[in-house]
């Protein structure tokens, strides 16, 4: 039941970072704090598809 989903930064766009998440779970898209390093600060990532 896990699957891989790719985090895009919203401010700029990058998907940056690769994890894992319980679809049975949370069936909604994620969204973490991650650090971008572009931006070099922490901002909100959201899962894409």
């Amino acid at each position: 039941m896990r699957v891989q989903v790719t985090l895009a930064c919203t401010e700029t766009g990058d998907r940056n970072y690769i994890t894992s998440k319980n679809k049975r779970k949370n069936p909604e898209r994620i969204e973490l704090r991650k650090f971008s390093p572009r931006l070099n600060k922490y901002t909100l990532h959201r899962e894409t598809k």
